[in-house]
């Protein structure tokens, strides 16, 4: 047996079969239901003519069939790619053609896109469709349930490798998405956190077994991000290889209030979100929702992806007293790289990482802690194989150093005297204010720290005397008034005043990514239309 992710959760079906595993809706699984659909799965699709190293894609929702499909891929060794259910035709075809895939799991009210799109894809032979009420179906296709119910719920695969692939697409700020690729050995300990996240990685994959069965109460996790991004995947997998039970909020959208009662209904220990998009409408709902549900049993929310802002997390931490509200760092090419602990200075983002991370200077070398010097971050140790279909993207961001393999996605950042590493964002979006650098995420950070501000992108505009100004496209909370001066006032108590923003935006709803990232672009646009005479100082 291998660090193989197809190998871990049968050795815990083998083990703890009658526990529940998932929980979505009115959908309850255990770990030998789950196993049983997932091996169907898989069996259907070998009978298809999917083999090992085919790419699958998972054009879904939260849901059971998400893991069942992702689980089955594993179990023949082929390659489940996630697919962002926000994305257009020309973006779907783009990862559609870039991923190769042979296989397509998709939400059935996807089939109009799904149709247009599959025709281009010289590789794709399957297309399975997830009933979800919606009416039509792509000729061709197939249900869910019904390839199920085409083969049997025994294993009998071919034996496996810590060498498999295990693949996430990410979309950056810029650009199409693209495919990280990672052995599963390798994600196995970067990025789920080897199996006992806060604590000694495994030493051996059977140990894993051993762990559930000598712990009587496994953790349930909620993973409330969608898992069309890789920390929500990792967060439900980190849940079942600890044994224990992983809730899904299911649908398109985050439900806070669905979320609280879940909480309190599934006695969920451990939490994960994405940023103040998702975490003030909890807030928000445990004040609406919460009271007189026992919600005791919720330890820890950790964001990833997205820092927390200082208001969100205090508004958290008043409706959950009890409850540890974290920040993590990391990234799909990195996999779990460090924690923000309660306590910090405001409005630094500050981590602390393991010594796999470090930050190398323009001479590739680590940077003296405390010398204040800026350079880019960087981790090695267990690291992707690269990306997917693009040999010069891989080049670009997977570094080999005096022999070393380490991987650099470009954020910079410098290194504190007690070894802590602080985190300003990507240069590529780095305002140059009077030759004073203003990193778009520190100020972002401060502006959502308003109470009336709900979210806000920071970018850079030209200006006569300074080169560029500092400029936010601000979205308020409902039945809020955000004001210049406010903002003004605001920020110079978080940031130094040349990053204090000299003209914003107020806008009913902001563009992001379909990956959830600032669309700088588009603020840009807003930021640059004719607009009264901005404020200076």
């Amino acid at each position: 047996m291998e660090f193989n992710i197809a190998d871990l959760f049968e050795s815990l079906v083998d083990v703890v079969p009658e526990r529940t595993a998932v929980v979505c809706g009115d959908r309850r699984l255990t770990f030998a239901e789950l196993e049983a659909r997932a091996n169907r799965f898989a069996n259907a699709l070998t009978a298809r003519g999917v083999k090992a190293g085919d790419h699958v894609g998972l054009y879904l929702f939260n849901s059971t069939e998400f893991l069942e499909a992702m689980l089955g891929a594993f179990k023949i060794r082929a390659v489940p790619i996630n697919i962002n259910y926000r994305y257009v035709e020309d973006e779907l075809r783009f990862l559609f053609v870039n991923a190769d895939l042979v296989a397509l799991v998709y939400q059935n009210e996807f089939s109009p896109r799904v149709e247009a799109v599959a025709g281009s894809v010289p590789t794709l032979r399957l297309l399975v469709s997830v009933d979800d009420g919606s009416t039509g179906r792509v000729p061709g296709s197939v249900g869910f349930d019904a390839l199920l119910a085409e083969a049997g719920p025994e294993r009998g695969f071919a034996p496996r490798s810590g060498d498999d692939i295990y693949m996430i697409y990410t979309g950056g700020t810029t650009g199409m998405p693209r495919g990280v690729m990672w052995r599963q050995d390798d994600v196995f300990f970067a990025g789920l956190q080897g199996g006992n996240p806060g604590g000694p990685h495994l030493e051996r994959p059977e140990e894993l077994a051993a762990n559930a069965v000598a712990n009587a109460e496994p953790l349930t996790f909620l993973p409330a991000a969608p898992f069309i991004h890789g920390a929500a995947q990792w967060a439900a997998l980190i849940g079942l290889f600890g044994g224990g039970k992983v809730v899904l909020v299911p649908g398109r959208s985050f439900d806070a209030a669905v979320a609280v009662q879940l909480i309190a209904r599934e006695k969920v220990t451990t939490m994960t979100l994405v940023g103040d998009a998702m975490a003030r409408p909890l807030a928000d709902a445990l004040v609406a929702h919460g009271a007189g549900l026992d919600l005791s049993s919720l330890m820890v929310i950790s964001s990833a992806g997205a820092i927390l802002s200082d208001s969100v997390k205090d508004d958290l931490q008043a409706a959950l007293p009890d409850a540890m509200i974290l920040n993590s760092f990391g990234a799909s090419e990195t996999g779990h790289q460090g924690t923000m602990y309660p306590g910090g200075p405001s409005g630094q983002i500050t981590f602390y990482m393991d010594d796999s991370n470090t930050v190398l200077g323009d001479d590739h070398r680590p940077l003296a802690p405390g010398s204040g010097a800026m350079g880019r971050l960087a981790r090695r140790g267990r690291l992707p194989v690269g990306y997917y279909n693009d040999p010069v993207k891989t080049a670009a961001t997977f570094l080999t150093i005096d022999g070393e393999r380490w991987v650099v996605p470009g954020d910079l950042a410098t290194v504190e005297e007690d070894g802590r590493i602080t985190i300003f964002g990507r240069g590529a979006m780095c305002i140059n204010s009077g030759g004073e650098k203003v990193f778009p995420e520190e100020v972002e950070s401060a502006l959502k720290a308003h109470p009336d501000v709900l979210d806000a992108v920071v970018v850079g505009v030209p200006d006569e005397r300074w080169g560029q100004r500092v400029a936010a496209v601000i979205q308020p909370r409902t039945g809020r008034e955000v004001t210049l001066a406010m903002v003004d006032a605001h920020c110079r108590t978080k940031v130094a005043g040349y990053k204090v923003p000299r003209q914003i935006h107020i806008v009913d709803e902001m563009v992001r990514h379909p990956s959830g990232k600032p669309d700088y672009r588009w603020a840009g646009g807003i930021a640059t239309a004719p607009r009264a005479t901005p404020v200076e100082g």
